[in-house]
């Protein structure tokens, strides 16, 4: 998920928020300035042209401002959609006015008037032991991919905090049975939803669980307005600084401990009087990546298909934590990748049969086991194929854009048009590969399989008859074979026939 996707998802959460839950935002400054960075660049523009400027402004300057072009009117429209929808503006006749308590607030952001301590009130005394970044960014590290790790099945030394677990539980990222509370689970499955989740970039995957958070939180009456605001008001933070809990809400205070184990803020102990913002939180609401070293497996995961295959890899980018080009994939469905993160790995291991690690590298088999495996889990073969294409190796991109290159010159000589070459594709991963995964799903999807009891060894045609037509009557009826006298029901209408049978046996006895 890039970021312009991420931007999206949050966007339309507060679009869909009343007013009269948006006017409480916009009280905090720091609310403001994180609305103001989510929104397009034209809108800024906009923004930024009429928060100084007292009167009204005329909508048709705003035609001046943009080209006459198609990409110029459907920029502009877009902004001034965003703009109303999350009632910043106001149109009266063909006039636009900037929302009075956004002004006001995104105005004292802009001129550092912090009178309210909207942007969190910084510790006046220095602790014993300064909590120095690179503590703050392993903490951040370890606390994420400990989350990631429980997703993917990894065996770790001790489970994510219930807090954690019913979230991904009530997210749909995981599904989870037995006894949260207790931390006692008896089985872990990652959910397609979860899958698509392992392929977003970090920051897109905090705002996944943060608006879950949101939902869950309305649910415990807590004050969704200053949950938001703490939110918004840790993406303006300075990393490495530590804050004081004065200023902050009951609410707010209360969020505190479900965000140390997010790896959003650390605290030295529960009690503390003070937090630090991590790496995780200071960058919410910004375009920079985050941590390196936890996004090591993701790697902004799928960006569209055609950014991604034409630009070349650099060779410092190669040796950060979190390269995307290290899968080789060959039409004997073996499988090489040049890892070094046990993520990495262990997504990988849900749909590769892995063989052999080495330092750097481990080798795997694509089969039908594995991957029907991953797709009996929830995780669909778009986004295996996916996966592959966009941590495939730069070579093999290289090698599909030869062939692609190959294919358009020999079309182009026997005068195929160019609105058809437009529209081939790079085929990264080999194509028998991408078709027989689709088949081994294609499997899958003709085949349902259903639990149930065998019913056979009937006396007679009249007690055949007579429990199967109450089974198809009661509609536990899944499969019958008049030929053979037998039929198949499901679990819960098993105990509903012996029960009707033995009625049937007591009543022929007293007759």
């Amino acid at each position: 998920m890039s970021s312009y996707l991420f931007k999206d998802t949050v966007n339309e959460y507060l679009e869909n928020l009343p007013y009269s839950m948006k006017s409480k935002l916009f009280k905090s400054p720091a609310t403001c300035l994180a609305i103001y960075r989510l929104l397009p660049n034209l809108a800024k523009f906009y923004i930024m042209s009429m928060v100084f400027h007292e009167k009204p402004v005329n909508s048709r300057i705003w035609d001046v401002w943009v080209k006459d072009s198609d990409q110029g009117k459907k920029l502009e429209v877009e902004g001034l959609r965003r703009m109303k929808s999350l009632n910043l503006i106001t149109e009266k006749n063909n006039y636009l006015v900037l929302d009075e308590h956004f002004r006001e607030s995104f105005r004292n952001a802009l001129v550092g008037n912090d009178s309210h301590h909207a942007f969190g009130v910084p510790c006046a005394t220095d602790e014993n032991n300064k909590t120095s970044i690179d503590f703050l960014d392993e903490f951040a590290t370890k606390k994420w991919e400990s989350i990631l790790h429980f997703m993917v099945g990894t065996e770790l030394d001790e489970l994510p905090s219930v807090g954690v677990l019913s979230l991904l539980k009530h997210s749909g990222l995981m599904e989870i049975n037995g006894d949260i509370t207790k931390r006692n689970l008896t089985s872990v499955n990652i959910t397609k939803e979860g899958f698509s989740f392992l392929l977003q970039d970090v920051n897109a995957q905090i705002w996944t669980l943060l608006l879950e958070y949101l939902k869950i939180a309305e649910t415990l009456n807590m004050d969704s307005v200053d949950v938001l605001n703490f939110i918004f008001m840790l993406g303006s933070l300075e990393l490495g600084k530590d804050y004081s809990l004065e200023a902050l809400s009951e609410t707010q205070i209360k969020m505190l401990e479900d965000l140390r184990d997010y790896g959003l803020v650390y605290q030295r102990k529960a009690s503390s009087k003070r937090f630090y913002p991590t790496r995780l939180a200071t960058t919410l609401t910004s375009d920079s990546t985050t941590l390196r070293s936890v996004s090591s497996a993701m790697n902004k995961a799928i960006r569209s298909a055609k950014q991604d295959n034409e630009k070349d890899v650099k060779e410092e980018e190669a040796q950060v934590d979190f390269v995307s080009g290290t899968i080789i994939v060959e039409t004997n469905f073996k499988l090489y990748c040049y890892a070094t993160s046990p993520l990495q790995i262990a997504i990988l291991n849900l749909f590769v049969h892995l063989k052999s690690r080495f330092s750097n590298l481990v080798t795997g088999q694509i089969t039908r086991e594995s991957i029907q495996r991953a797709l009996k889990s929830g995780i669909a073969s778009d986004q295996i194929i996916a996966y592959l294409e966009v941590n495939a190796h730069p070579q093999m991109k290289k090698l599909a854009q030869a062939a692609l290159n190959k294919k358009i010159e020999f079309e182009s000589v026997n005068g195929m048009k160019a609105s058809h070459l437009s529209l081939r594709n790079l085929e990264i991963v080999p194509s028998n590969i991408v078709d027989q995964i689709k088949l081994w799903q294609l499997e899958l999807d003709r085949i349902q399989a259903f639990g149930g009891y065998l019913f056979k060894d009937f006396k007679g045609e009249v007690e055949y008859k007579g429990l199967l037509n109450y089974a198809e009557e009661i509609g536990v009826l899944l499969y019958k074979d008049n030929a053979n006298r037998k039929f198949f029901v499901t679990d819960e209408g098993r105990q509903q026939l012996i029960d009707y049978a033995s009625r049937r046996t007591k009543r022929q006895k007293k007759s």
